[in-house]
Order: structure tokens, then sequence, then C-alpha cells
């Protein structure tokens, strides 16, 4: 796969914003990076560009090359606002905005503990099989995906898109998939701490050409916002 690299002055950026856990990170893929997270609760809102502008330095903005920001499933509230913010600034700073699913992130970061235990032990890892990933959604239901590692080093493959479903549905779909690793996301509990996940998926589409425009980053709520609780 013929790929271009990133200019090591130039640097890009993730916010992850679909759960109570603020997710922000930085880098330039030439061994400057960093991530950091923040538990906020319902003050997100309040906080989001305070720890943003703090957290870039002592970048500045002209440093960015590329914006990527979660775009759920998760809270409605935390996912419009990420949504929002990123837009925003890659509008003003004329620069590519990558939209990652929040279950993409989790799949990508799942792969590489999966990809460091193989190397570990001296033993295949599981990254053949098939991602499945599941999120606790409203009414008893489950926000679900299946992704596969890509065998040509270009992220992830979906398999099966983000969607709603039963958990009955959910089962009998996923005894169609064998082999496959599930993960079950608890309430949100540290998706956060995925945004470098995140922030390596887009850098994957970036390599490849890709520059999507920051219109088309639009929040996957998954469910009916009023009826959304999960996270708060």
């Amino acid at each position: 796969m013929n790929s271009v690299k990133l200019d090591p002055t130039k640097y890009g950026l993730a916010l992850h914003t679909s759960s109570p856990e603020l997710g922000l990170a930085l880098n330039n893929f030439s061994g400057d990076s960093r991530c950091q997270t923040w538990d906020l609760g319902r003050d997100l809102s309040t906080h989001l560009h305070h720890h943003l502008a703090e957290f870039i330095q002592p970048q500045i903005w002209a440093d960015l090359k590329f914006i990527c920001v979660a775009i759920g499933p998760g809270s409605f509230t935390g996912t419009r606002i990420g949504v929002v913010t990123a837009r925003t600034l890659a509008q003003q700073l004329d620069i590519p905005l990558f939209s990652v699913s929040t279950l993409a992130s989790v799949a990508w970061s799942e792969a590489g503990k999966s990809k460091q235990q193989g190397n570990g032990n001296g033993e295949e890892s599981s990254l053949s099989n098939a991602l499945a990933v599941q999120l606790p959604a409203q009414r008893g239901q489950l926000f679900t995906a299946i992704y596969q590692v890509s065998s040509s080093d270009s992220g992830l493959a979906q398999i099966l898109p983000d969607s709603v479903m039963t958990p009955a549905v959910w089962q009998q779909t996923l005894d169609s998939w064998h082999p496959y690793q599930l993960i079950d996301i608890t309430a949100g509990a540290g998706l956060g701490a995925t945004v470098s996940s995140l922030l390596e998926l887009a850098y994957l589409d970036w390599q490849q050409g890709k520059r999507p425009h920051w219109s088309e980053a639009l929040p996957f709520y998954g469910q009916h916002p009023v009826e959304e609780k999960t996270f708060g």
C-alpha cells in the first residue's frame, strides 16, 4: 500500500466526547504524541474548550493537519458537543475532519492489545478473529458492530455496520460468525481512553489519501435522543 507520511512539524488531533470521560490525543506520528482523559460527566460542555486550549500547547492551531472525532454511539449530548466542536475547528482551519465510530475505536484498541500479547508470548494473536463490539443502549437494547483487522495494515474493515439490536437478535447474529472475539463495553467505562486508537484510525485513512470535508462529520445516535439516558 502506497501511503504518505505526515510532516513531523504537523499533528493530528482527536476528540472523544461520547461518554462522560473526555479524551484528547495529539500525534505527529514521528515520535511526539500525548493523550489525556478527564472524567467530566455532565460538566463536559462547560470544560471542553478550556481543556482543549490547554492540551494543545505548546503546539498551536496552525500546527494541525487534520482532526478526528468520535461520532458515537454513546451520550447524545456529549457526542453532539464533540462533533460540533470538531466541525467548527476543521472549518476554521480548513483541514480534513475524520469521523470514527466509538465502537471502531474500541475494536482497534483491543486489536492493539491482542497484537502486543501475540508478539510478547511468541504465539499467534487473535487478530484474525472478527471483533464483535457491544455497548448498552436504552430499552434493553445494544449498540453493536463487527469489525475485522485489515490484512493490508490499513485499519479496520467493517463487517457489520453500527446498529441497534435486541440481545436476542445480536446473539443470533454472533452465532453466524465464527470465530469472533466479543468486546463488551460496560456503560461506556473507559471510552475516553480509546482516543489514541481513534487518532490512529484517522491517520491510516489520511495516509491513504482520504481528506473528508468537515461537513461530512455527522453524529450517530442510534436511538431517539429524548430517551437516551445511558451516559447522562
